[in-house]
């Protein structure tokens, strides 16, 4: 039999355990072995709970258990599941992990400590909920040079745009309705700042690249500063606003990025609405592959975390392929010299954007002010067009991406 355990009760703990009792006997038919949580770390005293008699608040418990194999970590952040996640592979566990933070800051170097070991570090949940994509990039599309992802990569933020976006809401209104629903953390910041989505394309694009890619590197924007009229003017030129992440390779190094863009209509992310993720992988031999689905969720997180339960414990040695290196930053094409196409809007007049500017498409939408324009620009690089912008009283600005 082989003998699991569950640092955290969370939304995520709680939905594996739960995911793992209810298919329990299927799970073990793939896994081809008995299978059993023994020990569930949960600081809190849960008395009513009816898996309380597997409560353990001692991880050094669990760590010195020879029967433990696959220790899940589903507590998130780095304060306790980094220590946490590598002394279990020092002791020749394997882990299973949704805690994109965790893969995101730490990734190469507990990926190199799982091989050393001879057992795996496994994070299909950490990006996409349940939607595969860490699996099927590392293994389904290896035929394939990855020459860019890029998708919308957080549910909340993705919620809050669209109910902008159909029913003309505020920004404000509709973090507050995402709340309410769950949706939204008290503090929303991680995901309107765009720093959720940021970790997701830098574990994304280190699989890829086959380099460490740090958030602290990637140039980060969210969603905060968008408005109703930049909704109203994107929309008239059949435009949708999305929070994005992307990585695209560029010769021997990379651009990465998240920001808010706008994304013409017949783009297979635009329709893409509420809760829902998509990412995009563009590869030499298949070219566009998109996959979708629910993004985040106990019980969708829960699949993703416990199908990779299944894959550790039928492993017999560490997976040599789930790996990239630890390296400088250097490879990162900085930012600012990034060129694309943007959108603006500014108080000024249509002569004074086009003496900065040169040729524009000026774009319309009903209640303007007469002070008011907007116009999407011609590509240019991102340096030049923040100089350019000094000379305008600029109210907004997106980049305009084409996937």
């Amino acid at each position: 039999m082989k003998k699991i355990a569950v640092l955290g009760f969370g939304v995520v703990g709680s939905g594996t355990v739960e995911v793992f009792y209810k298919n329990k006997e299927a799970l073990e038919k793939k896994a081809g072995d008995e299978l059993d949580i023994k020990y569930i770390l949960e600081v809190r005293d849960c008395p009513d709970e009816r898996y309380r008699d597997k409560f353990t608040k001692n991880f050094d418990e669990i760590l010195n258990d020879p029967e433990i194999c696959v220790v899940v970590e589903v507590i998130g952040g780095l304060k306790y599941s980094y220590g946490y996640v590598k002394s279990s592979l020092e002791a020749g566990k394997s882990v299973v992990t949704s805690n994109k933070e965790l893969v995101a800051a730490k990734g190469a170097e507990l990926l190199k400590i799982a091989r050393e070991h001879n057992v795996n570090f496994f994070f299909e949940a950490s990006v996409g909920g349940g939607i595969p994509i860490i699996r099927p990039l590392n293994q389904c599309l290896s035929a394939n040079e990855i020459n860019e992802i890029a998708g919308i990569l957080n549910g909340t933020t993705n919620f809050i745009l669209t109910k902008m976006i159909k029913e003309g809401m505020g920004f404000d209104e509709a973090l507050k309705i995402a709340q309410e629903l769950g949706y939204a953390e008290r503090d929303p910041s991680a995901d309107v700042e765009g720093l959720d989505t940021c970790r997701k394309i830098c574990i994304l694009a280190s699989l890829a690249f086959g380099k460490h890619v740090y958030p602290d590197n990637i140039h980060t924007e969210g969603i905060t500063k968008i408005t109703l009229e930049d909704v109203k003017y994107c929309e008239s030129m059949n435009s949708v606003i999305k929070l994005i992440g992307f990585a695209s390779k560029r010769g021997d190094d990379i651009a990465v990025m998240t920001c808010p863009a706008v994304i013409y209509e017949d783009s297979q992310l635009a329709g893409v609405n509420d809760v829902f993720n998509a990412i995009l992988v563009r590869g030499d031999a298949t070219g566009d592959v998109v996959f979708y689905g629910k993004g985040a969720g106990k019980l969708p997180t829960a699949s993703a975390v416990v199908s990779d339960i299944i894959v550790a414990a039928k492993s017999e040695n560490s997976s040599k392929s789930m790996h990239w290196e630890d390296c400088g930053q250097d490879f990162i094409i900085p930012y600012k010299k990034l060129s694309n196409k943007f959108y603006v809007r500014a108080k000024a007049d249509r002569k004074a954007v086009e003496s900065i500017f040169g040729e524009v498409r000026f774009l319309s939408r009903d209640g303007a002010p007469d002070d008011e324009c907007a116009f999407v620009t011609h590509p240019i690089n991102e340096a030049e067009f923040e100089e350019k912008c000094s000379d305008l009283n600029v109210l907004g600005s997106l980049r305009v991406l084409e996937y």
